[in-house]
C-alpha cells in the first residue's frame, strides 16, 4: 500500500490493523515501574509479582489490593506522584494512573530512555499492550485482539481454557523431565534428535485424561531411552 492509497484511508476514517509482536519476556529479579495505584495497577501488577518480577509502585495512595501486597513486602511503594527520573533502572514501564497528562509524561520518559511502556488511559500513546493470558503450568498461551476488545480476548481466553485442561500441566512436567533427561543421558545429536521425536509420539495426554497415567521412575526413564535410542 502506498502512501496516497493510506492517504484516502486516512480520510475516510478507516485505520490499519496494527500488528503487535508477541513474545515471551524474563522479568524475574529485574525493575519493573508501575505509576499508579488503582484497580488498572492492581490487574498489571499480579501476573509481574507472578513472573518474579522486582516491582516498584509509584502513587501518593494504593488500592486495598496493591496495599496488602506491599505490606506483605511483594513490592516496593513510592508514596508520592511520579517525578522524571522514576523510570531509571527499569527494563518495563507502566503508566496507569487515573490522569491522562501524567500518563503522557511517564510515557514520554519511557520513550525517551528506549524503555517498552503500557499505557493504560490510551493504549496508542505506548509501545505495548498486555493480553489475555491462559496458564498450564509450563504452558502459556496469550491472546490478544490487537486492541479491538479486551473483553473480547477474556472471552477468546475462557474458551481456550475449555480446550486446555489442568491435564497439560502435569503432561508438560512429564515432557520436561524425559527431554532433561534425553540431554543428560545421550550425547550423540542425532540419537537425541531421535528421541526427541519419539517422545512426542507417546500417548501420556490421553492417559492423563483418563486418570491411568502412572509417573515413570528414574529407571523407567533410563529403560525408555535405552530401548528407543537406536533405529
Amino acid at each position: 500500500m502506498d502512501e496516497s492509497e493510506l492517504e484516502v484511508l486516512g480520510r475516510a476514517g478507516v485505520s490499519r490493523m496494527k500488528k503487535y509482536l508477541p513474545i515471551m519476556l524474563d522479568v524475574e529479579g529485574r525493575r519493573v515501574v508501575i505509576v499508579g495505584g488503582g484497580a488498572v495497577a492492581a490487574r498489571k501488577a499480579g501476573p509481574l509479582l507472578e513472573a518474579g518480577a522486582e516491582l516498584v509502585v509509584i502513587s501518593p495512595s494504593l488500592s486495598g489490593t496493591l496495599a496488602a501486597m506491599a505490606d506483605e513486602g511483594r513490592l516496593q511503594w513510592i508514596s508520592r506522584p511520579y517525578a522524571p527520573g522514576d523510570l531509571q533502572g527499569a527494563v518495563l514501564v507502566y503508566a496507569a494512573s487515573d490522569n491522562r497528562a501524567v500518563n503522557e509524561a511517564v510515557a514520554a520518559e519511557a520513550r525517551q530512555l528506549g524503555l517498552p511502556v503500557n499505557v493504560g488511559s490510551h493504549a496508542e500513546a505506548g509501545t505495548f499492550i498486555t493480553p489475555g493470558v491462559l496458564r498450564r503450568g509450563r504452558l502459556t498461551v496469550a491472546v490478544s485482539t490487537s486492541g479491538a476488545g479486551p473483553s473480547a480476548a477474556a472471552d477468546i481466553t475462557q474458551q481456550i481454557a475449555g480446550l486446555l485442561g489442568e491435564e497439560y500441566e502435569p503432561y508438560l512436567d512429564f515432557l520436561h523431565e524425559l527431554r532433561t533427561a534425553i540431554k543428560q543421558l545421550e550425547p550423540a545429536a542425532e540419537n537425541r534428535s531421535r528421541l526427541l521425536r519419539r517422545l512426542g509420539k507417546l500417548d501420556v495426554l490421553n492417559e492423563l485424561r483418563q486418570g491411568t497415567f502412572i509417573p515413570w521412575t528414574a529407571e523407567e526413564i533410563e529403560a525408555w531411552v535405552a530401548r528407543n535410542r537406536e533405529e
